[in-house]
Formats: structure tokens, C-alpha cells, sequence
């Protein structure tokens, strides 16, 4: 039986790779695309600087824009225009070789789709990431990164046996276990309870406190409330961009 998220739970951060930086830099950033005979915008000249070891939510519709700035932090994806740096790394110049080192080393992802290898346990699905990551001691740090999310006790179950919001707590384990500096989460709590997404989110914000650049995409403005900083984007645009109205919000006093 799943467990509830442990609230002494560590986080889970490489400080050598912390250090050496992981400042996120979009300068004029624009990505089209051609479907058909159509331009599809879905960034339009984005300037977005965001600090080390910061808390950022992204707010937005559908079709905002969301993910592709993930998409494109994250080196899945490369722009039509503009630069994009992490951790000083230009990302758009970088060759497959270089964005995919980027991918195993330096940015973690939650995909909202959790993305995890039917035919491997929970257990191996967190292991996965932290191995690729070069973690050393990679089978215990799975196992207490997926206690920490509460699935000890699902450990051995495939990701078929699961619930979605299990599988979405599997989804966040592996991302944490890399021990990356930075943590892109595409709607993390979008299958969780409120106690459970509530209790995630406590867990991403020790994540920022111990030195992870933190950004989460979500439509869900409660949650923003949470973040050192929310930026809010409409059709491929910043269209809001600072701390939460009234200040930062302790997780204790969410609600929806």
C-alpha cells in the first residue's frame, strides 16, 4: 500500500554540480513551426532569466506556451530564433551530443505524460534516472528518494499496477534521484490528491532550499503561490513576470 509523503524527507541534490551554476538564460527566444502551410508561434521574443537555486512557477492556458519553454530549457527542443543558456551552457548552439549530456547531468524532467518504462518496477524506473545521472550508490539513493515520495511499499509493482497518481510520485522520484541541478516539472501534481500534491510540493520547494533552480509549469494559480517567482505566459508571451501577489505563501496554508 502506497504510503503518504514522508514530511522528513531529504533532498536530494548533487552540491558539486549545484556549484558550478545553473543560472537558466532565454535572450529574444522564439520557436515556430510549420504545420502545413501554417506558422505556428508558440514563443515569440521570450527574455527570462532565472537564479540559481530559485522556486519559479510558470502559469498559463493551454497552448501558452507552457511546455515548450521547457522544452526548450531542457535542450528537447531547440529554438527558431534566440539563445538559450543553462548553467552557462549555450543550449542552442549545442550539438545532439551536447544537449543530450545536458539532459543526463545538468536538467531534471517531471513530463506531465510521466514517461516511465512499462517493463521496469518503480523501484528500477527511479533507479534509471539516477544510474544515467552517474549517481554513485544509485540503488539506495532510489530507494529512499522513492520513500521519500511514499511508494516504499510499491516498489516491485510495474508502472501497469499503479495508479496515475502513483505513477506521477514514480515520475517525481526519478527526476529527484538524478541529483541535477536543475528540475523542470510539467505539471507535477496535475494526478494527485490534495494531500499528496500538497505534500510534493513541500518536497520541491526543500529541493530550491537545498540549491535546485526549481521551475514548475502549471494552470493551477494556488500552487504559484508557493514560488519565489511566477511568470505568466499568454499566447508565446510574458505577460506577468514577479514574486506572488501578497508574498510567498507557506505550502501549510494551500487549498483548492
Amino acid at each position: 500500500m502506497a504510503q503518504p509523503v514522508r514530511d522528513d524527507a531529504k533532498p536530494v541534490v548533487d552540491a558539486s554540480r549545484a556549484a558550478a551554476g545553473t543560472r537558466v538564460d532565454l535572450d529574444g527566444v522564439s520557436r515556430r513551426y510549420r504545420i502545413g502551410d501554417v506558422t505556428v508561434t508558440a514563443l515569440e521574443q521570450v527574455d527570462l532569466h532565472v537564479d540559481e537555486a530559485a522556486f519559479v512557477v510558470i502559469l498559463g492556458p493551454s497552448g501558452s506556451g507552457k511546455t515548450t519553454l521547457l522544452n526548450l530549457i531542457g535542450a528537447l527542443d531547440v529554438a527558431t530564433e534566440g539563445r538559450v543558456r543553462v548553467g552557462g551552457q549555450d543550449v542552442t548552439a549545442a550539438s545532439r551530443s551536447e544537449r543530450a549530456r545536458l539532459r543526463r547531468h545538468t536538467v531534471s524532467f517531471v513530463f506531465q505524460s510521466f514517461n516511465l518504462f512499462p517493463g521496469l518496477t518503480a523501484l528500477e524506473n527511479v533507479q534509471f534516472g539516477a544510474d544515467v545521472a552517474g549517481r554513485a550508490q544509485a540503488r539506495q539513493t532510489a530507494e529512499s528518494t522513492l520513500a521519500g515520495v511514499g511508494l516504499a511499499g510499491r516498489a516491485n509493482h510495474f508502472p501497469h499496477q499503479l495508479s496515475g497518481g502513483e505513477q506521477q510520485r514514480v515520475a517525481i522520484a526519478r527526476a529527484l534521484a538524478t541529483g541535477n541541478p536543475v528540475l523542470l516539472a510539467d505539471e507535477p501534481t496535475g494526478e494527485l490528491d490534495f494531500r499528496t500534491g500538497v505534500a510534493i510540493l513541500d518536497l520541491l520547494r526543500k529541493q530550491a532550499e537545498a540549491g535546485t533552480t526549481v521551475l514548475v509549469v502549471t494552470h493551477n494559480r494556488e500552487i504559484a503561490r508557493v514560488a519565489d517567482r511566477v511568470i505568466e505566459l499568454s499566447s508565446g508571451h510574458i505577460v506577468a513576470d514577479g514574486p506572488p501577489p501578497g508574498g510567498r505563501a507557506p505550502v501549510s496554508e494551500l487549498h483548492w
